[in-house]
């Protein structure tokens, strides 16, 4: 009996880049191969990267350098590749490359690179990813990409150059992939994409009208709403609100701000005001007093005064984020910001140590609104420590309860009894 070839994928990044981890790992079960779990134990690698951040960039880097070493053939895929393909030659001039939007072609690039030829696949396939055989990294999770690509042209981003602009997956497609997977047994639905609020506007309709049909699909589940960023839904965004008044929508807003400054908001691209996040908020928050909101800050952009720094020092400060993504500024090869007279990384890295402070201040403040509470979770993922799992309750937020693996996909009932800036600690009520 001939052994099948055996393949180890990783993959880094946002929720998209782990969807691309289940289509690439399904559509090669399908095919015969083995997915392994060790790459010492493979006869291929396969890594799907991520280049937002310039820390993420060097850590994919040196990752494909340490791959490369262990002599066996590599297929590197994700954003990488169409942002510095130049730099994964450098290190491993042998590599096949497959694009973000290249997924339905990796049977033939494992194949052929197998078979010892290099393939380059980066032109963006015509089939969604969207209803192919897939391999979920979580049983009761299903991450659902509803399209890839933007309408932005953030001076800071990498993004658009790997991904493009926008194209919205069909609605009935998404409907049939969520219909599937609840059918599977997942509890839990994730809908991601480069910019969740750029959907639908290339085929005349918006996000608020997905979040209705997903809404409408029979079944025990409930989905969680990806990024989207301001600019593309602050026209709609009462809308939007109300589609999230649904029993199957978490009440969770990942809504990125990036800067308090209107100077260096202007200077992004954004497309956004201060005073038109801070009223999106403002009607998020009415709706939906204990939902939970989640933002993005960028530190030490290019020509960030001290008084730039200090308006969105003030804003994190006045609006109690549940969570805020921190990241110091990095120039990216290919956007216009690498152009722009860069700050010192000493007055980055102090600016995003007082920040860091704050942000940790506001989680504790966030999280001791929930003592007491009692309610609903769904238990969706196994914790770090011994005998304990994470569950989420109906604003996403991670609730730390006691029990093992056989309490996955349940929804419990909990009490919460304590919390930290990290964390928020349940005990399950019978």
């Amino acid at each position: 009996m001939v052994k099948n070839s055996q393949v180890y994928i990783e993959a880094y990044g946002c929720s998209a880049s782990f969807s691309d981890f289940e289509l690439t790992a399904g559509q090669l079960q399908n095919l015969g191969y083995e997915i392994v779990e060790d790459p010492k134990n493979s006869d291929i690698n396969i890594i799907i990267t991520c280049s937002v951040k310039t820390a993420t960039s060097n850590k994919m880097t040196h990752r494909i350098t340490q791959l490369t070493r262990n002599e066996k053939p590599l297929i590197v895929g994700g954003c990488l590749p169409k942002t510095e393909l130049s730099t994964i030659e450098k290190i491993n001039p042998n590599a096949s490359i497959m694009g973000p939007n290249s997924i339905d072609s990796v049977g033939n690039i494992v194949k052929q690179t197998l078979s010892g030829k290099k393939v380059v696949v980066l032109d963006d396939s015509k089939r969604p990813k969207i209803n192919l055989p897939k391999l979920r990294i979580n049983p009761i999770v299903d991450i659902v990409e509803i399209g890839s690509g933007c309408l932005s042209a953030c001076t800071f981003c990498q993004v658009k150059i790997a991904k493009g602009t926008i194209r919205s997956y069909p609605p009935d497609d998404i409907k049939n992939q969520i219909i599937s997977s609840v059918n599977e047994g997942c509890k839990e639905v994730w809908l991601t994409s480069t910019d969740n609020a750029c959907y639908g506007l290339d085929m005349f309709m918006d996000l608020a009208d997905l979040v209705n049909i997903v809404s409408s699909i029979d079944g025990k589940f409930i989905t969680r709403i990806g990024m989207m960023n301001p600019m593309h839904v602050k026209n709609n965004f009462s809308k939007l609100v109300n589609s999230f008044d649904d029993a199957k929508i978490f009440k969770f807003l990942h809504i990125p701000v990036q800067t308090g400054s209107d100077k260096i908001l202007k200077s992004m691209k954004r497309g956004h005001t201060v005073a038109e996040f801070i009223s999106m908020v403002e009607k998020f928050r009415k709706s939906f007093p204990l939902g939970a909101i989640s933002t993005d800050i960028i530190v030490g952009y290019p020509e960030e005064t001290n008084d730039d720094f200090i308006k969105t020092k003030h804003l994190i400060e006045s609006l109690n984020f549940d969570v805020v993504n921190l990241s110091k500024y990095g120039a990216r090869p290919g956007t216009e910001a690498i152009k722009l007279p860069q700050l010192d990384n000493s007055v980055i890295k102090e600016r995003s140590q007082i920040l860091s402070k704050i942000i940790k201040e506001h989680s504790l403040k966030c999280n001791s609104k929930w003592l007491d509470w009692e309610g609903d979770c769904i238990v969706d993922e196994i914790g770090k420590k011994p005998n304990t799992m994470i569950s989420r309750n109906f604003a996403y937020k991670p609730v730390v309860v006691k029990g093992g693996n056989d309490l996955l996909g349940k929804e419990i009932k909990v009490k919460i009894t304590d919390y930290s800036s990290n964390y928020i600690l349940g005990s399950k009520i019978s």
